[in-house]
């Protein structure tokens, strides 16, 4: 087995959701979960098919976002694996619907971080083995840093 790391490409930082799914129903689903938790979501989703003609499926609601998903799917060719991006929601927005799709197995990461995606690749095929989101550690949170995070959260409206 040779292992190798890719990075999803994302140059303006957008929201992104990275799984693994088990059927090709995985791009109408999402689409309809996306699409049902949000009026008017811009997104773009893309899933590598692991058998048959192994194409990468796509959908979305926003050309650019599709383009970005099928390239990065595209890249990834990991089989059963999708990843949606989104402009201007939080993934927090859509997460649990799309944990609910039937055909999810694993969320990896829901991020705007950078991320690199661990690959296994055999003769077979090739399968994330995990990823690196975003960076280290630099220490522990202050008091200060707590009254911060509180602060943020309290100031986008996800805690009151």
């Amino acid at each position: 087995m040779e292992i190798k790391t890719v990075k999803i490409e994302n140059p303006e930082g957008l929201n992104l959701i990275l799984g693994h799914s088990h059927f090709i129903k995985t791009v109408e689903d999402i689409y309809e979960a996306m699409v049902n938790s949000v009026p008017g979501v811009k997104f773009g989703v893309a899933f590598c098919e692991a058998s048959d003609v192994c194409l990468v499926r796509y959908s979305g609601t926003d050309d650019g976002l599709v383009a970005l998903a099928r390239k990065n799917a595209l890249t990834l060719s990991a089989g059963h694996t999708f990843i949606i991006f989104m402009r201007d929601i939080f993934p927090i927005n859509v997460l649990g619907a799309v944990r609910n799709v039937p055909e999810v197995c694993r969320i990896f990461c829901a991020t705007a971080n950078p991320v690199e995606v661990i690959i296994g690749e055999t003769e077979q095929g090739r399968g994330i083995m995990g990823i690196i989101d975003g960076f280290a550690s630099k220490g522990i949170e202050t008091e200060d840093d707590i009254q911060s995070r509180k602060g943020l959260l309290r100031a986008i409206g996800y805690k009151q």
